[in-house]
């Protein structure tokens, strides 16, 4: 039941953000500042915000920004981690103590306080939040590919590949690496909602996207002002994150039982 609820939010998700305009054809930063801060009605079916703006079509468009952060800093994130832990597990020795230092070097800062510092550093934008993300989310995929190499490069397949003089790169490419998209993929669906929450959290201190672009944390940033006369600028934002990232966890846990040889 909850695999199959997951599924539906993300797609669900995914469809409303690519279809939004279509669903919904207000402007999101269109202003009625006479009607600010109404409450849901026919015309307006989860109200407007402190400048009159239609809160429906700004939440379509941070569901856009969401999944584009989630999936792009889930992309570049697996790429790097799968690369570099493939390596790592690999060829072992030094090369490994190398790359393994550098990995719990990054572990040692907290994720989200690290990502700040960078994206503070960098300056508040859409790409620099990606950036700062990707460079603390890689960690945990080159951490779980290195330790399923290790498992794998002595399988008898792996064996017979470099006995028969396959070079590194072909014996990684072929042999190596394809068994560990299983694990991977558990993993990309867990991190695209760390990778939700962050972007959220980000934008919410004023370091992600930046007005008038809407975005889930600056919407509830917005809204702070306002919880008592009009709760729903909070409500509606908040309850979107929880509900996909649920999804996502949902889908994540899934997949895990899916891929689960004991299951």
């Amino acid at each position: 039941m909850m695999r199959r609820l997951g599924l539906t939010i993300v797609v669900f998700t995914i469809v409303a953000a690519a279809i939004g305009p279509w669903i919904v054809p207000d402007d999101p930063v269109a202003q009625n500042l006479a009607l600010r801060l109404s409450g849901p009605s026919w015309r307006h079916l989860l109200g407007l915000d402190e400048l009159g703006r239609d809160v429906l079509a700004r939440l379509l468009v941070g569901a856009r920004i969401s999944l584009l952060v989630g999936f792009a800093v889930v992309t570049i994130s697996s790429m790097v981690g799968m690369t570099v832990g493939a390596i790592a597990g690999y060829r072992g020795g030094w090369v490994d103590d190398v790359l393994g230092r550098v990995m719990d070097v990054l572990l040692a800062f907290p994720g989200i306080l690290l990502a700040i510092a960078l994206v503070a550093v960098l300056g508040p934008s859409l790409r620099n939040v990606v950036l700062a993300l990707a460079v603390i989310g890689w960690v945990g995929y080159a951490r779980l590919v290195r330790g399923q190499v290790l498992k794998i490069r002595e399988l008898e397949y792996v064996q017979a590949a470099r006995a028969m003089g396959a070079p590194i790169t072909r014996v990684l490419v072929r042999h190596v690496v394809p068994a560990t998209f299983s694990s991977v993929t558990v993993q990309a669906t867990l991190g695209m909602a760390g990778a939700i929450i962050a972007e959220a959290s980000l934008s919410f201190l004023g370091l992600g996207v930046q007005p008038p672009t809407a975005s889930w944390g600056t919407m509830l940033d917005a809204g702070r002002s306002h919880l008592f006369e009009a709760p729903h600028l909070t409500i509606v934002p908040g309850f979107a994150i929880a509900v996909l990232v649920m999804g996502f966890n949902f889908a994540g846990d899934a997949l895990r039982d899916r891929f689960d040889p004991r299951l």
